[in-house]
């Protein structure tokens, strides 16, 4: 066993023997396929702020933030209050409520395209409605959507996101067209070739968060493209909703698309999803085209967080916050690579950053240059767990794709910075690096 994994043993007894009764009851162990870990993974028992603690009492700064759906940090004592006076009032009414027309509000007031909504329990669900809605308006079958791109784990949007196509019918796989990014005239050939597609998906930043990163030139190429042919454009800002801007990837980038799809950020930290867009294609629901039902469909508890943190985001700071302790970190990082002359870039879309080590280049903080086989031969080297195990050794929680709050603060990523730094030491000693 290698140091850092030693270590990494030595510092974590209660999660391993957690992860032994993890074995027996779920597959791998674990109930999210990313929460994979060898030798296993950390269980946590609270958070706050930027910080977390697991079983063993260790502490860490933690950059998953809640898969991203965590702007204003753990535990933030607004949205607690606000969840907690719901708790008291009830959990679900199954019935129509106040709060969902404020938390709607909220929604319609900062995402452009967002003449109407429909809630949802999550990502996932929300890319799966706004196809059918695409399906139903169009009359059409078929989406397009781009290679590496993300859009949750529903049948369609599994196909070219690096995920097992096992138990999907072929029949579902003939209706889905996965074509990749760097080339708007490969989409418009796709489009001319084939009249029967309904729509084209794209994720707002790139493939995976933006490790696959696409400049904001191809959305407003495939909002032109997408008009031409009479097809309808989803925008997935599942992650980048409310994180980029506080109107989203399309209020940063002026482009308007027929309908959006959000998560994560949305709920406020709780379980929810939407699809957005254009009143006539969402009042399919209304006109009897397509059907809509859901138990937890704007729960009241998401309601009240997703309105509380909306309406943060709306009259504070949020983002500017979480965005200049991101460019920090980036900052850092890159002038850290640079002293231990490591190759690779720092980079990324607002709060959301990407480490990209293999590979001298020169990029910009934002958008990293490199091609989709380089990324694909960077991202297929075996350091993304050593990293992470010696990471979480020096008391961060950081992957390849960390995600900043506006609760992060200078000394968080100051520690950060210095924690990497002794990572890379431990690789560079089991020549990882």
């Amino acid at each position: 066993m290698a140091a850092i994994e030693q270590e990494y043993v030595r510092l974590h007894p209660k999660s391993a023997r957690l992860y032994d009764r993890g074995k027996e009851l779920f597959p791998d162990g674990v109930t999210h396929d990313t929460r994979r870990l060898n030798p296993f993974p950390l269980y946590v028992t609270h958070a706050k702020g930027s910080r977390k603690w697991d079983v063993d009492g260790q502490e860490y700064v933690d950059y998953r933030m809640g898969h991203g759906s965590l702007l204003l940090g753990h535990s933030h004592p607004e949205v607690i209050k606000v969840v907690n006076s719901q708790m008291e009032k009830g959990t679900h009414y199954g019935a129509c409520h106040e709060l969902e027309l404020e938390w709607a509000k909220w929604v319609t007031q900062l995402i452009p395209s967002a003449e109407k909504i429909r809630f949802h329990s999550s990502g996932t669900e929300a890319t799966l409605m706004a196809m059918r809605m695409a399906r139903a308006y169009t009359e059409k079958t078929k989406i397009i959507k781009f290679n590496h791109h993300f859009h949750g784990w529903n049948d369609y949007m599994v196909p070219g996101s690096g995920g097992v196509l096992g138990g999907i019918p072929g029949e579902i796989l003939d209706t889905v067209i996965v074509i990749p990014d760097t080339d708007v005239g490969i989409v418009e050939q796709t489009l001319k070739n084939d009249d029967s597609v309904a729509a084209v998906i794209v994720e707002a930043t790139g493939g995976h968060m933006g490790a696959y990163p696409i400049d904001s030139a191809f959305l407003h190429q495939i909002r032109e493209v997408t008009k031409k042919y009479e097809v309808i454009f989803i925008l997935d800002e599942v992650v980048t909703g409310f994180r980029v801007s506080p109107g989203g990837a399309q209020y940063r980038y002026g482009v308007t698309p027929d309908l959006t799809t959000m998560a994560k950020i949305l709920a406020g930290g709780l379980p929810g999803g939407a699809v957005a867009g254009r009143a006539d294609i969402i009042n399919m629901i209304e006109d009897g085209r397509i059907s809509h039902p859901g138990t937890f469909n704007a729960n009241p508890l998401s309601a009240a967080a997703g309105a509380k943190v909306m309406e943060m985001i709306s009259t504070q700071p949020i983002n500017e916050t979480a965005d200049a302790m991101a460019q920090r970190l980036k900052d850092g990082l890159n002038q850290l690579l640079t002293t231990m002359e490591i190759p690779g870039c720092c980079s990324g879309v607002a709060s959301m950053i990407h480490l990209r080590i293999g590979k001298a280049h020169e990029c910009d903080k934002e958008i990293c240059n490199l091609t989709r086989e380089e990324l694909d031969e960077i991202n297929s080297r075996p350091i993304a767990n050593p990293l992470r195990l010696a990471l979480f050794n020096a008391g961060v929680d950081a992957t390849n794709c960390s995600l900043v709050s506006a609760v992060h603060e200078p000394q968080d990523i100051d520690y950060t910075i210095d924690a990497y730094e002794r990572a890379f030491i431990k690789l560079r000693e089991e020549d990882v690096l």
